[in-house]
Parts: structure tokens; sequence; C-alpha cells
């Protein structure tokens, strides 16, 4: 049985059947949700994850947040009074576990010989003289001074952290509230990865919601100017339609949750899905305006046969690019690379039996202008060009390419890889503005802590966390380091004079640092030390806080921690958030490489497979190699880094991009069947297939073009890149594999040329 035989006789189950796949694929959307936790990207057995999860169970979760504020005097009245306010509410609702600001830091001092502790502002100055002497106390005051007060006296930090249970959008609804309650001419920004997951959730839901009715809406008007025949838009439609729901059906079924990046698949279904129908409508209005005698049935039964083979091999081709994703080490890439594969399998199986067992009962429409009257449209101009391009200059069309591609090589040593979560967001979002101020004012927004272990009190463990302090602070970046023996020594000074032995030491004996303790308890706070050690003094932390704007700063500071870990026997663990960053950071690469090395050989292979030559293979790959190069050339070029979204590029525009050489490589087997030359087949092949194929590219551009719109600077990046990639494959496909060919002559195009079935035009 054919495949016209086989659509005929079960054309109602071909219709019936995708539809209630469609719609029984409705139920499970609404079970699916969205997971904004970067951290959960990442598989299982982390060390980084490890080592994070060993530390909060010592000293609980903590994930502050940071609320910047701003102003010309931070110290007025009228901003401290605010602050004052805002610092209230936030300590004593049920929803905050902890609150740290210059309301509740402390100023230890000595007065007399005796210590007091007390808060490091008691009260809020009225006059000039007051400001004077309180913004000396807070330069005196190491616990405050550029941790939670900038040196310019513009900048001041309230740092908070929920209480377990809370969720992000009760913490932030309530912050919202606190600062609305509270207003002022101060400008408020803030910061920490519980506000990135709030963001990124809220930036996420409103991209889906947007950017996919807009991308539909998009293609409706792109495929309507393509084809003006209402078939050739609402078909392909109904196509991404189906697939769309069926990939985002998958999700929740398949225990997936919404990622950050999930946001591309229905994107890269309105990209994708609609190619397959597109080459079927131009080859049926391609057929009708040439054979104006022919029946519905034979146009559709004619297109199958020319088209059922090539779409077939580039779906595969398609499939296989994304596949390419499950190899990635990131959980949402391998999560995307399954369902959406599954979903352009099920577009495939769509475009070649759902749109034909519709197709062949409807009407002919009108022939397009285009193969009736001569005019041509730009499209068509411009595949006139490149086919005299490439036939007439071949050898300046090679260099061109090559020039281009080793220029553009060059930028790869530039590109870096992303350790900044924060670039994820615009320029000028408030998570962005924080961290610059952050950065620039407070030390930084990255924080390594070190655990240590034994009889914390003895002299050895203090003097070793102390050593930790002096050296780490003098490395380029690090901006603070805070430890018990940061308190210790800063109580040393209000209990000694400066030209006491004893002055800014870590005392030689446990008792002389027991007592320390002691007499910080009689004025001061206990509680005050729950985040530095634990109840019986056997654990402490030592919190790193730093500026690293690339991973190389990174890698250089890290290196200098584990370098005194190594030294320190009471040293023994390390962790951290930006470690689990940092992981990510590695898995982006790691991923990178795997997924692009799998797609690049299978696709090489599948070319072999399919033309029965290994130089199908090699030539095949050529505009996929360019497109690549050039592609990691301008992120390098343009300061474009290595991050979450573009680590899956590679693999759908390898994907996509070699349909193109595949469609030309069929038409161009057939061309040479029918005897013409090399140039003639090129010439041909160009300007009738070379529509489809245009058509096609510039469909799947649009497609991805929508992410321009999207709220997230990473999706709007993958969209430049992504389009730049297709834009070179097309060029490739148009212009510099056609000008190959005709310098090469390759034999394989020859094979059973005779065998191919076409209508001769």
């Amino acid at each position: 049985m054919n495949t016209n035989e086989f659509i005929t006789r079960y054309r109602r189950w071909l219709i019936i059947v995708p539809v209630i796949v469609t719609l029984l694929m409705l139920f499970p959307l609404s079970k699916g949700k969205i997971n904004p936790d970067l951290m959960d990207y990442l598989p299982d057995g982390i060390e980084a994850n490890i080592n994070n999860e060993k530390l909060e169970e010592i000293f609980g979760k903590y994930e502050p947040i940071l609320i910047i504020f701003k102003s010309d005097d931070i110290l007025s009245s009228e901003t401290l009074d605010r602050i004052y306010q805002i610092n209230n509410e936030l300590k004593y609702s049920e929803l905050v576990d902890d609150v740290m600001s210059l309301f509740e830091t402390k100023y230890i001092r000595g007065d007399d010989g005796a210590m007091l502790v007390d808060p490091a502002i008691r009260l809020i100055p009225e006059t000039n003289d007051e400001r004077d002497q309180l913004r000396q106390e807070l330069r005196d005051n190491p616990l405050a001074y550029k941790l939670l007060v900038s040196d310019d006296f513009k900048y001041t930090s309230i740092i908070l952290n929920a209480n377990e249970g809370v969720s992000d959008e009760e913490i932030f609804d309530f912050i919202s509230t606190t600062l609305k309650e509270n207003p002022g001419n101060e400008a408020v920004y803030l910061n920490g990865l519980p506000y990135l997951r709030y963001e990124v959730q809220a930036k996420a839901t409103r991209d889906i919601a947007i950017l996919m009715p807009l991308g539909l809406i998009i293609m409706l008007i792109f495929l309507y100017l393509s084809f003006r025949e209402r078939r050739g838009v609402l078909l392909p439609f109904a196509v991404v339609i189906m697939s769309i729901v069926l990939a985002m059906g998958l999700m929740p079924i398949l225990g997936f949750d919404f990622s950050l990046i999930a946001v591309l698949i229905p994107i890269m279904m309105i990209a994708i899905a609609n190619n397959y129908g597109v080459h079927i409508m131009a080859r049926y209005q391609e057929l009708n305006a040439k054979n104006p005698d022919w029946t519905m049935v034979q146009i559709v039964t004619e297109s199958l046969k020319q088209l059922s083979k090539p779409i077939l091999l580039t779906g595969l081709t398609t499939i296989i690019g994304v596949m390419g994703l499950i190899v990635h080490i990131m959980l949402p890439a391998k999560q995307m690379g399954i369902v959406s594969s599954v979903a352009i399998g099920f577009a495939l199986a769509l475009s070649l039996l759902f749109i034909p067992a519709i197709m062949i009962k409807m009407k002919k429409g009108k022939p397009i202008k285009v193969y009736t009257t001569g005019k041509k449209s730009i499209i068509d101009k411009l595949l006139k060009w490149s086919a005299r391009v490439a036939v007439n200059t071949p050898r300046r069309v090679i260099y061109i390419f090559v020039s281009f591609m080793i220029i553009a090589s060059v930028g790869i040593s530039r590109l870096q890889v992303s350790i900044n979560l924060e670039k994820m967001m615009p320029q000028k979002h408030s998570l962005r503005i924080s961290t610059d101020i952050a950065n620039a004012k407070f030390g930084g927004t990255k924080n390594i802590n070190v655990l240590f272990e034994g009889e914390i009190m003895e002299p050895e463990v203090m003097k070793a966390m102390d050593r930790f302090e002096t050296q780490l602070e003098g490395v380029k970046g690090v901006g603070s380091v805070t430890s018990l023996a940061t308190v210790i020594r800063i109580i040393s000074r209000s209990l000694n004079d400066p030209d006491s032995e004893f002055y800014d030491k870590i005392p030689d004996s446990r008792q002389a640092i027991a007592q320390y303790i002691e007499f910080y308890s009689m004025s001061g706070d206990p509680e005050d030390f729950e985040k530095l050690v634990d109840f019986d003094y056997t654990k402490a932390v030592l919190s790193v806080q730093f500026v690293a704007s690339n991973i190389d700063d990174f890698n250089r500071i890290e290196s200098s921690i584990r370098e005194l870990v190594d030294k320190t026997p009471s040293a023994t663990l390390v962790a951290g958030q930006c470690l689990v960053e940092k992981e990510m950071a590695n898995a982006i690469v790691k991923g990178q490489i795997y997924s692009l090395i799998f797609a690049l050989v299978a696709i090489a292979i599948l070319l072999w497979i399919i033309f029965r030559a290994f130089s199908a293979g090699l030539l095949g790959s050529i505009p996929l190699l360019v497109t690549l190069i050039c592609n990691f050339g301008l992120m390098g070029w343009f300061g474009f880094q290595l991050d979450i979204g573009n680590s899956l590029l590679s693999s759908i525009a390898i994907g996509i991009g070699v349909d193109y050489t595949i469609h030309l490589f069929w038409r161009l087997k057939y061309e040479l069947s029918l005897g013409r030359s090399y140039a003639e087949a090129v010439q041909t092949t160009l300007v009738t297939t070379g529509r489809g194929i245009a058509i096609n590219a510039i469909s799947v551009i649009i497609g991805f073009a929508v992410l321009f719109f999207s709220g997230m600077m990473i999706l709007k990046t993958f969209a430049f890149l992504i389009i730049f990639s297709l834009l070179l494959c097309l060029l490739c496909a148009l212009i510099l594999i056609p000008a190959i060919t005709i310098l090469t002559e390759p034999k394989f195009l020859l094979k059973n040329g005779k065998s191919v079935n076409f209508i001769k035009d």
C-alpha cells in the first residue's frame, strides 16, 4: 500500500486521531507548574549542593534578600526614619526569620575600661553635629562600615532572611507592601537569589502568556503573505498548535516542571513545526500553476511523491539535532530535548498525513501569480541572484565565506562563560542595578563559606580563622571576611588600650576567649552569634564576600580560599551558593560540548546514510561548521557570554539548519538525473526548491524573533544568536554549497539519480 492509498483509506482517522490526542493533552497542562529555582537545574550529587545542604543542617537555610536604599545622605533624618520603620515591620513579621540593618547590627566599643554593645544607630540624629558624630562612629564600626553603609554614605542596605516555608511570592508581596506603606524619596533596589527566582517566575509566566500568541499571530501574517491562500495559512497553523499542545502537555505527564528555558518550547514549535507543511504548500502551488488540468488528488499525490522522503529526512535530522540536548548536563535542557523531539516528530507525521488527508478533499485554489504571470517577488529575485553568483563566481563566494569565518573565529578566544545569573535580566532591572551597587559599595554579591570544626574557643582554631581573614583580605576582589574571630578582635580593641599587647589580637588562652564572649553576652545579645557559631561552640563558619566579574576572577579567589583550607586542619568544608552557580557554568560548557559533538556526528552519519557517500556527510556538515564557528566568534566579539540560554543554541541551529542542505541536495540530485549540467541544476534548484527553503527559513526566523519581546535578556540574546545562525545556514545552503558543488561536482549527487521521482518542469 503506497502513501496515497493509505491516506485515502484512513483519511478520517488521520484527521480525527490527531485532534483527539491534542484535546487529551490539554488536561495535563492544568497540572503544570513553573520552577524558577535555577539551582534545581543541576543533577543530584553535585558537590557544591551537597556542601550547602550540610551547612544548612548546622546553621539553617540562609538565602539573604537585600533591600538597598540610595539617597544623597543616608544619615538624613527623613531617610533614617523611613528605614527604621521598614526595619521594624520586617523584623516583627511572621514571614521573616531575621533582619540585619544599621538598626540591628552592633557597635562594640570601650568606655573607661568597660565594653559596651549598642546598636550601630542608637538614636536618629537631628542636627548636623549629631550626624557627623554618627558618621564617625559608623566609620569606626567594622560590623557596619562598607557592609551595611557605603563609604560615601549614599547607600545602605537591609538584609533579611525569610522563614522556612515562606514562598518567594509571599515575601516579596510583603516587602512591596511595606515599602509602599513607608514612602520616601530614596531609590530602592532589591537583590538576592530569592528575588531572582521571583522575577524569573514572573517573567517566564508573562513570556508564555504574551510571546506564544504574538508568535502565532506573526506566523499567520507571514504564511498569508507567502502563500496568499487560506489553506496555506490554516493547515501549517493547525500543525503548529497541535505540536505546541503536545509538547507542553508532555511536560507534566513526564514529571517535568516548566523551567526558565521551557519558554523556548512553544516558540521552537512555532518556528519549526510549520516547516514541513510550508514545503508541501509551496510544491502544491507550483504544481497547481504548472498543471492546471490536474485534480487535487493528483497534485497532493505528486507533492507527496516528490517531498515525502526529503521532508521525512529533514524531520529526522531536526529531531536528531534537538536530541543532542538530551546529553546536556543541565536538566531543563535534557527535558527540552525530550519533549521537543517528540513534538517535532508529531509535527512531521501531521505534515505528511494530516495535511494531505484534508487537502485531498479540498477544491483547487487559484494559481499563484508568481507561477503564471512571471511576476517575481523579492524572494524570487534574491534566489535568481544567488544562483547567478554561485554559478558565475564560485571561487569568490568561497573566498568571502572563508575570510568571514576566519575573522569571526578570532572572537572565539574572547568568549567567556557567564557566572553572574543577574545578567539574564535587562540592564535597567533592579537586580542588575543593585548588583552593581553591592559590588562597588558593599564588597560584592558573591559569598563563600568555610566551615571550621573542633573546639572553636581554642586559640589555635580561633587564630586559624583570623589567619584566613588576614590573608584573604589582601586578595584582589575580596570585599570582606567575617567570622567569630572578627568579633573577638573587635572585643579585644574595646577592652584594651591601643598600646596593650592584647589590643586587636586573639587571646592565647581558651579561658580569655571565653571571657571575651561572656563580656559580650553581658552587654549584647548572645543570639548575635547564631550565624557564626553553633550552640556548643564546636562548629563555626567563616564568610568570604567578594566580587567576580568573570570566571577567571572567581577561580582565582576560590583557589586562594581552598589553598588556605588545605593548610588548615580545622577547616573542613567549603560551601556557597556562588559555587553552585559556578557548577552551573561548568555544566553549561560541558553540556554545550556534549550536545554539539552528538548532533554534528549524528547528522554527518545520517547524511552519509541518506546519500550513501561519506562525502555527503562532509559537504552537508560545512554549513553547520561555518555557522557554529561564526556564531561563537560573534559571541566573543560582541561580548555575549555563554549562559544557560545560548548553550542550547548549537543543537537547535544544527537540527534546523541542516534541513536546507538536504532539500537542496535532493532537488540537485533530481535535476542532474535529467541530464542537466551542474550549473543548470544549481540554477533550477535555487529558483524552485530554493523558494520553499527561503520561506521555511524566514518563517523559522520570524518565529524566534518574538523572543525579542521577552522580559529576560537571556532570551533576547538567544533570539539574536539563533537568527544569526539560521541566516548563515540559509546563505550557506543557497550560495556556498551551490558554489562548492559547481567546483567539485560531487559524484554522490549522480548516484541513482533517476530513481528520484519528480515531475519534469
